[in-house]
């Protein structure tokens, strides 16, 4: 499976802290080998299309479109600001 980042998630990443950065690279292997990784707690957001949510900690959230065989990360951070912007 192929990760595609777009310049918001890039962005957003270089905001977080050396300890979520390592959270969040934990959760997007676990994410590449299996999407359906229970402690991720993915779920699809409402109001969307296709945009999941996946939670690399309690805290943190990320946002991710599944086109085919990519994942496209859209978005992460702190969980309410993530979720106002998917």
């Amino acid at each position: 499976m192929e990760i595609l980042f777009t310049e918001q998630f890039e962005q957003a990443y270089e905001k977080l802290t050396q300890t979520e950065k390592r959270s969040v690279c934990k959760a997007l292997a676990l994410l590449d080998a299996n999407p359906k990784y229970p402690s991720l707690h993915i779920k699809k957001m409402e109001g969307t299309q296709n945009i999941w949510e996946a939670r690399p900690s309690k805290r943190l959230r990320m946002t991710f479109e599944m086109v085919r065989d990519t994942i496209i990360m859209r978005n992460v951070g702190e969980h309410d600001k993530v979720l106002k912007r998917p």
